[in-house]
Order: C-alpha cells, then structure tokens, then sequence
C-alpha cells in the first residue's frame, strides 16, 4: 500500500524538515499539512525545540483571536566545517547552518603531499578557527570536504584521483573522525561548487550545469536541488573525454588526448612553460591572463574552443537552463572561446533558453556547497528521527 500524504509527514524529522525549507511556519500549518492533532502535533515539537533544533520566535499577525507563534529553524545553534582543497591551495571555514562564514582560513596546502599530511594540517585549521570563532567541538555539527578527484559519495571514497597521488580509496571519513566524532562528507569540487552556485544564485533553475576548469576540468551537474552524481559519482568527469586533434597529449590520468590533457589550466602552464613563460598551475595561468601576456592570452581561447566542443554534447544531453563556467580560467578570454563553439556547434532548441554565466561565488562556491551537503544530511528527516529514536 502507498504512503499517504499524511503519513509522509507526521514524524517529527518530517516536521523539521517542513519548518527548515519554508514550508510551514506555525503550528496551524504543521497541523493542515501533517493532519496531526493539536495534542499529537505538540508532542512530536517537543523533542526539536528542547534539543534546540526549533525555537519559537515571536507571532504573526493574526486575523483574530491570539496571534500564531512562529516556528523558525535555529540556523545558530550548531556549526559546520567546511575545507575546499585544490592542487596546491586550501580554503576551510566554520560556518552557521545558514551558510555564513564565521571564520575563515586559506593557504598553500599541497594535495600531492599526500592525504595524512594534508587531512593533519586541515584539522589544525580547523581547530583554530572554530576557537576563533568562539564555539567548540560540541557545537560541531558536521564536517563537509571537497577534494578535486572523483569521489564515491557513499563511502567518501576518492577513487583512482588523476592529481591525487596517495588518495586513492584512502579512508578521509575515519581520519577526520578521530579528531571530530561528527558526520564527514566528501564530495567532487566541481559538485560541491555547482550546489553551492545553483543554490545562491539560480535556486529556480531545475537543470543547472558548473564546469571548473582550473588545473583541471570537471563538472557537476544539479537536477532540481540535488546533485546529479550517477551510480558512482562518475558523473561530470568531462575532463576525460577523448577530443579530436588532441593528438598523443598524455594526461595525468595515463590515457592520450583527454581534453583536461590539452584545455586545462594544468596544460595551459605546461605548454606557456615550453615557451619561456613559467608556469605551474591554473592560478598562475589567471595572473598571466589578467596581466594581458599573449601567448596565455590565445592559448586560453584556444583552450575555451576545444572545451566549448565538449560542452555542445552536455548542453545538447541534459539541457540545462544554467551552464556556468567557474574556476581558475572563469572571468577570462577561456569564456569567449567556449561562447564561439558552443552555439556554433548545438541546435538552437537546446540553447534557446540557456543562460551561459560565469560563477559568482568565487572561491566560496565550494564551502558554500559543501554546508549546505552536510546541512542537508544530518538535518535530513531520517537522520534526525534516527537521533531521537536514539537518545
């Protein structure tokens, strides 16, 4: 037999669930929505208000009689961390359960160095700026970490990482944990960067497509509001497609001719490099960019060209409403060459009501997604009813 309406919200994590996202605000919603009793409906809050989750937070305006009081998710009572990694920089910060930033670090943090060092230094980080900002383990709701391989969501798994050396199936979830004893989520950065984009500037747009391309090229694909992983978090790895005139080009993945392999900022540095200009990774190809050097300046559109090709097919399969270029090479002469090949190569039926932007987030698009992930989870109405079923 189906589940009825009313049965898919009467637990008390399907209550927290409707007051988090806006659905309700009031008891008197909660009821019409839950068709729960007053009675039913009190005892099933009480457990989410007096372990903070909901707090009452003054009345509407009422249409007569005693105004409604409001139910609001408390957004300030616990934190999350969240650490973006890249090739050879890190960012990290303690964040509310609204995704503000309530301290900040970022550094140099190489990812070749190898995963207990770099998980050792990140926890330091961490410990800093949780004290800087004034709250403490117990505060600590989860932990959310992108990492620029491809990643086996279930298990936090980084699987055979082409710029990861040492990471490959290497426990991060069980490292973190020995230090935090809290939920740890690890996701692609190009996943966690299109939730975290989708979410702050086009929550409306059902198909949403981010393509970083930095020392690498990856992409993460959103389907209403949930990333789009497929069976095994391979979805997005376009950096691996195989491209025409790319010739033997090894890429770091071992196979010839990858588009990563000739369009990467990572193949961008080495070929600026054999020309006299140094080089050594997506960063540094931005700063040669906006400092208007030449040959970075038509390697990058050549490069946006051939990436531009690879896009047509994904605009012309998933037909997304949003395909936005982020990354090291976003903001540069990258985006014109993907704009001359994309529409070129793609029916207008696909493109008609496409929006081509660059990211907007910066080099907070990442964090922002990866709290909003572990925000997500742990606050979910299965984890939530699991916890109390628990205490």
């Amino acid at each position: 037999m189906g589940q009825t309406r009313a049965d898919a919200t009467t637990s008390a994590g399907r209550l927290l669930h409707l007051v988090r996202t806006g659905q309700a605000g009031t008891r008197g919603e909660l009821q019409e929505l839950s068709g729960l009793s007053r009675s039913t409906l009190g005892q099933r809050l009480e457990p989410l208000l007096g372990n903070g989750w909901l707090v009452e937070a003054g009345s509407t305006a009422s249409t007569g009689g005693r105004p409604p009081v409001v139910l609001r998710f408390d957004e300030q009572h616990a934190v999350v961390l969240a650490a973006d990694l890249d090739t050879r920089h890190a960012r990290s910060a303690v964040m509310d359960l609204a995704g503000g930033v309530l301290a900040e670090h970022s550094g140099e943090l190489v990812i070749a160095d190898g995963p207990q060092a770099v998980l050792d230094t990140l926890s330091d980080w961490f410990d800093r700026l949780l004290a800087e900002a004034g709250r403490s383990v117990d505060e600590l709701a989860g932990i959310g970490l992108s990492v620029p391989g491809p990643v086996e969501f279930d298990t936090g798994l980084v699987i055979r990482p082409p710029i990861m050396p040492g990471w490959d199936e290497y426990p991060i979830r069980d490292h973190l944990r020995r230090r935090y004893d809290v939920p740890v989520l690890v996701d692609n950065d190009a996943n966690a960067m299109a939730l975290g984009e989708q979410s702050a500037g086009y929550p409306d747009s059902p198909a949403f497509v981010l393509v970083k391309v930095s020392t690498g090229i990856g992409a993460g694909v959103v389907i209403g509001d949930s990333v789009f992983r497929g069976i095994d978090g391979g979805a997005g790895d376009i950096g691996h497609i195989r491209v025409r005139d790319a010739g033997d080009a090894k890429c770091q993945c071992g196979s010839l001719g990858c588009l990563a392999a000739v369009a990467s900022g990572g193949a961008l540095a080495s070929a600026l490099t054999e020309l006299g200009v140094t080089a050594r990774s997506g960063a540094d190809v931005r700063a040669l960019l906006q400092s208007g050097q030449p040959d970075a300046l038509r390697l990058a559109r050549e490069a946006g060209r051939r990436v531009g090709e690879v896009l047509a097919t994904v605009v012309s399969v998933i037909n997304p409403g949003v395909l936005m270029i982020a990354g090291d090479l976003a903001h540069t002469d990258f985006v014109a060459g993907v704009h001359e090949v994309l529409y070129q190569s793609t029916l207008p039926r696909a493109t008609r009501h496409l929006t081509v932007a660059t990211g907007q987030l910066a080099d907070h698009a990442a964090l922002d997604g990866m709290a909003r992930l572990v925000v997500n989870e742990v606050y979910s109405p299965a984890a939530i009813d699991a916890r109390l079923s628990a205490s």
